[in-house]
């Protein structure tokens, strides 16, 4: 499979979202009569998309508001959140410096060491209000964090790196290891960011209870320009998609697969589904909600790193309230609000009752589908040339 792209060298080719659509079904439904709900273990979720864990989309209000809507707001436990007792300050600072300095900006305030106490904290701000209490961390903190937040009463754990395996090698620091680390929690641990079927399949017989799929697609991710690495979303989430169906045929356990990253609108969230998705993480759309700590602006995981940034701060603006993102009603034309009604919508027009029937939606490649017969829209600036 593939295409030679020199002597003896093969590529496969890969498909993101703008370069396929979703063909209607044959049979349609009330989309009021589609059921959205997704499962972790023995906690449902009527809105099947989780805000990302950046310190610019989720804290603890934040994390509150999207538990109240029926989604997870997953807070960063590496963040402004344990490094400071007052993170909306430091956040104003953040969203106040100019583009010329903000990078080196985030860098310094982003050294100070994580406050361990923090952690219980905000913990418990998200449990005392009735959130779903979910939260992040990356391999090299996840024994420690992970026990903490556990203590504090936690719901879910999430190991996040831009590159997760299972066999990670190094002769100069400790690796986690990620089965025996999943065994000893006692609450669900979410691990990624994959793109392949096999690193897929490894995490899953690891013990990990989902999986998120996407390196270097988010708006404030530069992953894919310095590292030069990525697999357009479409094809990781099939591929990782395959992974759960062998692994749910092999083991009778179901892990369901979290689209992390690259939907900026209703549509692209649709096309998630349709590759094979059960959830969605979405990161620069939440930022846009009034409810979102970084007034406006968002940026990524990796921004702070002292020596090979691979993040940007971006303008994000502020477009509606939470509500409005993900249940609506819309105030714009261009897919960025009311993403549960395009859900919906989209499986009523395809016939899918619920999620699983969502995925086996017939995907067509269709590189024009955005630009075809809109060349008013576009000349413009509408709708989806907004």
């Amino acid at each position: 499979m593939g295409f030679y792209i020199g002597r003896g060298r093969k590529a496969r080719q890969a498909f993101g979202f703008d370069e396929v659509a979703i063909v209607p079904g044959r049979v349609t439904i009330n989309p009021e009569e589609t059921d959205t709900t997704w499962r972790l273990r023995d906690m449902e979720f009527t809105v099947p998309i989780l805000a990302a864990a950046m310190d610019g989309v989720v804290d603890t209000a934040m994390a509150v508001e999207m538990s109240k809507l029926g989604g997870i707001g997953v807070l960063n436990l590496e963040g402004v959140q344990t490094r400071y007792e007052d993170p909306d300050e430091v956040l104003g600072r953040i969203a106040g410096a100019t583009p010329e300095e903000v990078t080196h900006h985030i860098q310094e305030l982003y050294k100070p060491e994580i406050k361990e106490e923090l952690v219980g904290k905000r913990v418990k701000a998200i449990k005392s209000r009735g959130g779903t209490a979910a939260v992040s961390a990356t391999p090299a903190r996840a024994e420690r964090l992970g026990r903490l937040a556990e203590e504090a009463g936690a719901d879910i754990f999430v190991v996040q790196s831009t590159v997760a395996t299972i066999d990670h090698v190094s002769t100069t620091y400790p690796t986690l290891d990620l089965q025996t680390f999943i065994d000893s929690m006692s609450i669900p641990v979410i691990v990624g960011n994959c793109v392949t079927y096999d690193v897929a399949l490894d995490l899953m017989e690891a013990g990990a209870e989902a999986v998120l799929v996407g390196v270097g697609p988010g708006a404030a991710c530069t992953t894919r320009g310095v590292l030069g690495l990525g697999v357009p979303q479409v094809t990781a989430t099939v591929d990782a998609a395959a992974a759960r169906d062998f692994h749910q045929k092999r083991t009778g356990t179901y892990v369901p697969i979290i689209t992390d990253g690259g939907m900026d609108t209703g549509g692209d969230v649709c096309k998630a589904f349709a590759s094979g998705a059960d959830a969605v993480m979405i990161g620069s759309a939440m930022a846009r909600a009034k409810e979102a700590p970084g007034r406006g602006y968002h940026w990524g995981m990796s921004t702070p790193h002292g020596d090979l940034p691979r993040g940007a701060r971006v303008k994000t603006g502020t477009g509606g309230t939470l509500k409005e993102i993900l249940l609506g009603p819309a105030r714009t034309d261009d897919g960025t609000q009311n993403f549960l009604g395009a859900i919906k919508t989209c499986m009523g027009s395809v016939g899918a009752k619920n999620i699983f029937e969502m995925q086996h939606a017939e995907l067509i490649i269709a590189p024009s589908i955005r630009s075809e017969g809109k060349l008013m829209q576009r000349a413009q600036g509408v709708g989806m040339w907004r």
